[in-house]
């Protein structure tokens, strides 16, 4: 028996998993060559990720020497579904405050997102990653055969 990968989500299930997804991890490339890899909150619109984050991170710097990064966006146990973006990333040091919000209101209010804008603000400056994809393969374990036969032996 070989098994190769789950099924990839139809396009419309992208769309509203990238939409409804909480976090994702972005993966960039250290000085040594190790991989850095970090949970991050993100929004996606017009085909790009939006991430926030502080200017003097390791992210940044890494992006800055080279800005191929790869983001993995999953969700569920034991039935997961997930996209990994492969992608070059574009940090923005310019203010951006009507993206961030929109960003943060993603997790809460627009008054709540404001406010905590504000705060995160008096704490460190806050720049913006931009990450445009050049490849997204995603996957379904709900609708692979093998999956599904595990798990109701397992009674999942």
């Amino acid at each position: 028996m070989s098994y190769t990968q789950a099924p990839p989500l139809a396009d419309e299930e992208m769309g509203n998993f990238l939409k409804e997804a909480p976090t994702a991890r972005i993966c960039s490339i250290n000085e040594d060559g190790t991989i850095h890899g970090v949970p991050v909150w993100f929004k996606y619109e017009s085909g790009q990720f939006i991430i926030a984050t502080i200017e003097k991170s390791r992210k940044v710097r890494n992006i800055a020497k080279n800005n191929n990064v790869t983001l993995i966006i999953d969700v569920g146990s034991p039935a997961i579904r997930g996209v990994i973006v492969y992608g070059k990333a574009e940090v923005d040091l310019k203010a951006w405050d009507p993206d961030a919000i929109n960003l943060l209101a993603k997790y809460m209010s627009r008054e709540e997102a404001e406010k905590m804008w504000q705060i995160m603000n008096e704490t460190a400056k806050w720049v913006k990653i931009t990450v445009k994809p050049e490849k997204m393969p995603s996957f379904d374990y709900t609708k692979d055969d093998i999956w599904k036969d595990l798990s109701n032996k397992m009674g999942w």
